[in-house]
């Protein structure tokens, strides 16, 4: 797998992917790419594979990502999460990373904890289609 920064088609593609529910909450499309020099995108010789995001913050490096549908189900998660976090750590050199995860996501959640991320706290967001969504904070020192 190639991790390299996102070019503008690989955003257009990453808005039409399509998750079963209620990972639908993560389609692609619902909210414009912020900051796109931010995106890297995985691919391997068959194509697009998901995408990293990483937004330094202090000494934290804020760290998302998102698996391609096609691929999720499949015990693909730590591998791919772990390609990501050892990337943003070798890019950014942070003091910790941390990141936010749905707290309706509990595969995500487990795969996470796996990595070494501990719960550090929860907060609440207001989106137009879903309303409250809780978030679940994680961290892992570097």
């Amino acid at each position: 797998m190639k991790i390299e920064p996102a070019r503008r088609e690989d955003l257009a593609e990453l808005a039409t992917w399509q998750y079963a529910s209620p990972y639908d909450f993560y389609d692609g499309g619902q909210e414009p790419v912020e900051n796109p020099e931010r995106y890297f995108i995985a691919r391997n010789d068959e194509g697009l594979v998901g995408f990293y995001s990483f937004e330094p913050k202090d000494d934290a490096l804020e760290y998302g990502l998102g698996l391609h549908p096609a691929l999720t189900g499949r015990g693909l998660g730590l591998e791919f999460f772990r390609e990501g976090l050892e990337f943003g750590r070798e890019r950014y050199v942070p003091g910790r990373v941390r990141l936010f995860v749905a707290a309706f996501n509990e595969r995500a959640i487990k795969v996470y904890e796996r990595a070494g991320f501990c719960e550090t706290g929860r907060h609440m967001r207001t989106f137009a289609r879903w309303g409250e969504v809780e978030f679940v904070n994680m961290e892992i020192e570097c």
